[in-house]
């Protein structure tokens, strides 16, 4: 009697399946999302390739712990109401994530495909579902909701650290309550994040699903002016902060008081909630420049980099290493080049150069040249004697980084406070030295990426459930 063989393993695909976005001619000239997405058949075809490991590595690379092998699954089968139920189970903004995580340092880095220059697009299937969701005009259930335990949680700031822990424990059956400084939900995904990359809508519908499983939201709420957290923890088992870092870095340069001169918060803070991504529709919240230099080389100077772009102007990006140290993720630098942005690499700001009406006129800069190894592994990049020039510009954004505002820190005693303005806690739990206080997100650690901002809301979600547990019924 002959007995049935294994199935024969998969061939190895390395061509992953393109998506398609808007022609660089005409997206620089409009705030519509670059990238149109897959199709589900387009879908199907890139979650087939998937090798369906018996270790993924993708899992283990993913900050909010998503079964990933799982969902992609159910995409090959075509069953997308179930590939969206399983990420759900571990991520409440997917159509976030699959936007703006940068998936090719984490699960797509994890994956056996990544060793041979070909991973899977693990993110563009993960947008892929959530949109699909949205599509249906209603929510797939990812979990059955338990009794409610009677305990309450205020979580302060609604970003993604935030509304992570909101998501987590709402469904765990307590009450919570997120508030919010700005007048809109979202944290850096509303403010700091331009439309033609993640579009408000977007945002909107996730908070929305996380409003009807019962999270109430309130905006406009400063803690630390409007309310303290010792008041907060008269009413609330727990506290959560997940404000953010919202205190902008400037070169310690001349200059910077100069009209013209912005951080990449405000520019970008006036560009997405003063609706200046309707421009050429309306008015736009900023001057329009005709020269712009953007400080910085990460994503967040992509982004001004290519709204500055988008207004009109010509777009500079000054950064003082060259190309293969921009810490922006590759996809944003292609995008930006794509675009038109200029990228004026080895080139080191020394001074901003303004009028006898105090306006920005130029930068003066030094141009350098790389030496040796950093501590991080970067090379350092040294000054070329002689090399000084002015850059003529009427516009400067600092895109160099940001710490947390000392608003929180300064009205909380017991708090222990780093020397960068960051909330110390702990990195497994987001347990802060203030008990009944955890925190996570750039509030910690400072400016870092979304999905990691979410895995500390998740491990803090877990602690403070944990916790919450402890105390006697009511």
């Amino acid at each position: 009697m002959e007995t049935a063989s294994a199935p024969a393993p998969k061939k190895m695909n390395l061509q992953r399946v393109e998506m398609s976005k808007q022609p660089p001619e005409i997206r620089r000239q409009n705030f519509d999302e670059v990238a149109f997405g897959y199709t589900p058949e387009e879908a199907i075809s890139e979650a087939g390739r998937c090798l369906d490991c018996k270790k993924p590595g993708c899992v283990g690379n993913c900050p909010v712990e998503i079964d990933i092998p799982a969902f992609i699954r159910q995409i090959a089968a075509g069953n997308f109401a179930e590939g969206i139920r399983i990420i759900r189970q571990k991520n409440c903004l997917p159509a976030v994530t699959g936007r703006v995580c940068p998936q090719e340092e984490q699960c797509e880095g994890g994956c056996v495909f990544a060793k041979k220059g070909g991973a899977l697009a693990i993110g563009r299937l993960e947008r892929f579902l959530a949109d699909w969701e949205a599509s249906q005009k209603g929510t797939v259930e990812s979990t059955l909701r338990p009794q409610p335990t009677g305990r309450k949680v205020a979580v302060i700031g609604g970003g993604p650290a935030g509304l992570t822990v909101a998501g987590d424990l709402i469904q765990l059956g307590h009450q919570v309550t997120v508030y919010e400084a700005l007048h809109k939900v979202g944290g850096v995904l509303v403010y700091g994040i331009p439309e033609f990359r993640l579009p408000k809508r977007i945002v909107r519908h996730e908070v929305e699903i996380l409003k009807s499983l019962g999270v109430e939201m309130v905006t406009s709420y400063v803690v630390g002016k409007t309310r303290t957290v010792d008041s907060l923890l008269e009413e609330y088992d727990a506290i959560f902060i997940g404000s953010g870092a919202g205190l902008p870095w400037f070169m310690d340069i001349p200059g910077n008081n100069l009209n013209g001169v912005y951080s990449a918060n405000e520019y970008l803070t006036r560009m997405n909630l003063m609706k200046g991504y309707t421009f050429p529709d309306v008015q736009t919240p900023i001057k329009q420049h005709h020269r712009v230099a953007v400080i910085g080389g990460g994503n967040v100077a992509m982004d001004c980099a290519r709204t500055a772009l988008r207004l009109g102007g010509e777009s500079h990006i000054v950064y003082r290493r060259s190309r293969n140290e921009l810490p922006a993720r590759l996809e944003e630098v292609e995008n930006a080049e794509e675009e038109g942005v200029i990228f004026d690499f080895l080139t080191l700001p020394t001074a901003c150069i303004g009028d006898e009406h105090s306006w920005v006129t130029g930068l003066a800069c030094q141009k350098m040249e790389l030496g040796a190894p950093d501590a991080s592994g970067r090379r350092s990049p040294v000054p070329i004697p002689g090399s000084d020039f002015v850059m003529p510009v009427d516009a400067i954004i600092y895109a160099i980084g940001n710490s947390p505002n000392p608003l929180i820190s300064a009205t909380t005693p017991d708090l222990t406070i780093g020397r960068k303005g960051n909330i110390e806690a702990e990195e497994t739990t987001g347990k802060t030295s203030k008990a009944r206080v955890w925190a996570g997100g750039d509030v910690v650690t400072g400016a870092a990426t979304v999905i990691l901002a979410m895995g500390a809301g998740r491990k803090a979600a877990r602690d403070i459930h944990a916790y919450l547990m402890t105390l006697p019924p009511r």
